[in-house]
């Protein structure tokens, strides 16, 4: 199956909970996973996310209340979701949730850690794109 290590457990169930903000996830290894909405947009796999190359990564802020609208499936190896803030170019593979699922208390420290060093908290909006400068001649 494509978008899988080989040998990788395979997801067995998926449910939104939409209440508690949680996607979750059974595989067939037995393990099932709930992985907070926010956890998974700021860990999003998209190039908005996670940038071109490593150290071009963009730090995720202002995502506590983000929810799931729409989750689509993406052949037989992922799903793309659309979160609240409109973002929804992340395709995230069955080893990716499984990843997010599995490692959530480390990536969760990471992400302290991140807006720690930023001088940012969870809640502080992502500051807007600049708009091109138009200025006339």
């Amino acid at each position: 199956m494509a978008g899988l290590q080989a040998g990788a457990p395979t997801p067995q169930a998926l449910t939104v909970h939409s209440q508690s903000r949680v996607i979750e996830v059974g595989f067939s290894d037995g393990k099932t996973f709930r992985i907070p909405f926010e956890l998974m947009r700021v860990y999003s796999p998209s190039a908005d996310v996670q940038g071109h190359g490593p150290g071009q990564e963009v730090l995720q802020t202002g995502k506590r209340d983000v929810t799931v609208i729409a989750l689509e499936p993406v052949g037989n190896y992922a799903v793309q979701p659309t979160f609240s803030d409109g973002h929804d170019s992340g395709l995230y593979s069955w080893d990716y949730l499984y990843f997010l699922g599995s490692e959530e208390g480390k990536l969760w420290a990471d992400y302290e850690a991140r807006l720690l060093a930023a001088g940012v908290s969870r809640d502080t909006p992502m500051p807007d794109k600049a708009a091109p400068s138009c200025a006339s001649r």
